[in-house]
């Protein structure tokens, strides 16, 4: 976010036509369901593509992701 970078949360917000409230609203808001479910699958699809030493690629993850087995680390 442009806050971070330095910039007044006032003047992000002016920036991108936005309530400085809605800002806030949506920093304190806990992560969606669908945010917390990405965040496994990539750890998953990073932990198997690990495990085979890099030599998995596309096909053979989604195979593993498809198995439901456990990754090994």
């Amino acid at each position: 976010m442009m806050a971070g970078e330095g910039h007044s949360v006032q003047r992000a917000c002016r920036a991108l036509h936005v309530a400085e409230s809605g800002y806030y609203a949506w920093r304190d808001r806990p992560p969606s369901a669908r945010t917390v479910r990405h965040a496994w699958l990539t750890e998953a699809i990073v932990g198997i593509h690990t495990a085979s030493r890099g030599t998995y690629g596309f096909r053979r993850i989604h195979a593993e992701l498809e198995l439901g087995l456990p990754v090994v680390r």
